[in-house]
């Protein structure tokens, strides 16, 4: 591990690329892992812009368990030595697929969600705005899904569901950042989610090292230049090294 270490040392533009495997450790589970949520719920629904029109309550009464908990969830060593190395100056921004605003928590600054995340909810009829703080207490009660109450229409997270175009603000950016490194390290992802997928390809074209830590194979595995599985010794050493 000293490689990476050393790799991060010598980097100019490092970008780190999280999935949802870096939250586990916090209680949080994954999506494709052997207990992740598509195997508790249906992924064709739960995350289905199509089917939550239908029938919102699927999502709001299977994401009382994953998302509107997640004031219980506190960031843990891979959140918070992320933040801390982008205080060292080592770490110029983390791109994540995740939605559980745990990098935030941790402190770090330079964020793209390039899923969006819960932090705020629209109304889908009239546009209004909705804070995460006053949508979870309602999916816990027994109205479940909650209502605009402006206009009484359907409301919704913004994160990006299957069926829905991502922000193109936000995947710019991203685009940006991968375009930009010399170091991407993609932590916790299988890498089989199009278009973040693409992103370290993007980053290999413009001359990018790839470093990938993940406990399962993933397509791009041939094209990193250092390959880890315990995503926790890995940030256990890295909390070791640096002070």
């Amino acid at each position: 591990m000293h490689q990476l270490l050393s790799l991060m040392h010598s980097s100019s533009h490092c970008v780190f690329l999280s999935g949802a495997g870096i939250s586990t450790l916090s209680g949080i589970p994954d999506f494709r892992g052997s207990k992740g949520i598509y195997k508790q719920f249906d992924a064709d629904k739960i995350f289905d812009i199509h089917y939550f029109r239908k029938d919102p309550a699927y999502f709001y009464t299977h994401g009382r368990e994953f998302i509107y908990n997640l004031e219980e969830k506190e960031p843990n060593i891979i959140h918070r030595m992320l933040a801390k190395l982008e205080d060292e100056g080592m770490v110029k921004s983390i791109i994540t697929q995740n939605i559980d605003m745990l990098h935030q928590k941790a402190g770090s600054r330079r964020v793209i969600e390039i899923h969006g995340s819960p932090a705020q909810h629209t109304c889908l009829h009239c546009g209004k705005k909705f804070p995460y703080e006053l949508i979870s207490p309602i999916v816990h009660s027994h109205q479940v899904v909650p209502k605009c109450d402006r206009c009484g229409g359907l409301v919704k997270p913004d994160i990006v569901f299957f069926g829905e175009m991502l922000d193109q603000n936000s995947f710019s950016q991203a685009i940006s950042e991968s375009s930009q490194a010399d170091l991407m390290v993609v932590i916790g992802s299988s890498l089989v989610v199009h278009p973040a997928a693409s992103l370290p390809l993007n980053a290999i074209k413009h001359g990018c090292r790839l470093v990938i830590v993940n406990n399962m194979p993933t397509p791009l595995d041939e094209y990193a230049y250092l390959r880890y599985t315990d995503l926790e010794e890995v940030f256990r050493y890295l909390e070791k090294e640096i002070h």
